[in-house]
């Protein structure tokens, strides 16, 4: 059966392994704040990513390095604050596991018990495998990311395809067999092509999770504001608007100044 939406039973990163075994595809989006993983949350999402993608979608940055752990901590405790059924899961800064494998282990301590996240998300691959090892054996659970890592954005000079080259894809596999091999529940595949994203699923244990890697992985992920249809002028071909949030709340917002301004908000009936 797996775990169907309407299955009222918490979603764990043990969760995301029997999906995987059962053929149930998972669904993910991202959150930074209580009411928004409140409402993803009651439509009945698998699992929210409390992604360091707040440091655009939030704090308006241009990439995701400058937000901190700090930062992290609160975004994912509110998130967990809202989520009755979902899997939160938060994502390590850059700077909080690549200076040391026993850094890396006590951030990831840190925020489990800051946040009461249920995993906690780590970018790159076999030069990362042994804190992901340490944080693992401490009994977090850990999802992976290869592919597009936007940590690593100054390195790449861009948001290009990963992995297009035959060498960028071998190595993809053999850092997608290191993580599964440390222990990872998921990894994230982000931007990769489809063959590939399709054969290194069919390779791992983990669940993989794609964006930007067609449809063979094991479950999307998506940033809400994206999915949503908040945010303007940002449509890469991988993805699909599912509302159009934005011409929703401009309308609000338009109808409530027209009210302010005419006099007619707050009628009688909605004063003291």
């Amino acid at each position: 059966m797996g775990y169907l939406t309407t299955d009222k039973k918490k979603v764990t990163a043990k969760t995301l392994l029997e999906m995987k075994a059962a053929g149930e595809k998972i669904s993910q989006m991202t959150a930074y704040d209580f009411t928004t993983a409140g409402i993803i949350d009651a439509a009945g999402i698998d699992s929210i990513l409390v992604g360091d993608s707040a440091s655009n979608v939030m704090a308006g940055n241009q990439d995701t390095t400058p937000i901190t752990v700090e930062q992290m901590i609160y975004h994912a405790r509110s998130v967990v604050r809202a989520c009755q059924r979902c899997l939160v899961v938060c994502d390590m800064p850059f700077g909080s596991y690549q200076i040391s494998r026993e850094e890396g282990i006590r951030n990831a301590i840190r925020i489990i018990k800051e946040t009461g996240a249920g995993a906690l998300k780590m970018e790159g691959g076999k030069e990362i495998v042994d804190t992901v090892k340490g944080i693992v054996e401490a009994g977090v659970p850990v999802v992976g990311h290869l592919g597009l890592t936007p940590q690593s954005i100054h390195k790449f000079g861009g948001y290009g395809l990963r992995a297009k080259d035959e060498a960028e894809a071998e190595k993809l596999i053999e850092d997608a067999l290191a993580l599964d091999a440390a222990g990872v529940s998921a990894i994230t595949l982000e931007k990769v092509p489809a063959a590939l994203a399709t054969k290194v699923t069919s390779m791992v244990k983990a669940a993989t999770i794609g964006i930007g890697a067609g449809n063979g992985t094991d479950g999307q992920v998506l940033v809400y504001a994206d999915a949503l249809g908040m945010t303007q002028g940002f449509k890469p071909k991988f993805l699909r608007h599912f509302a159009n949030v934005n011409k929703c709340m401009t309308e609000g917002v338009q109808e409530y100044i027209k009210c302010v301004k005419e006099s007619t908000f707050p009628s009688d009936a909605e004063a003291y």
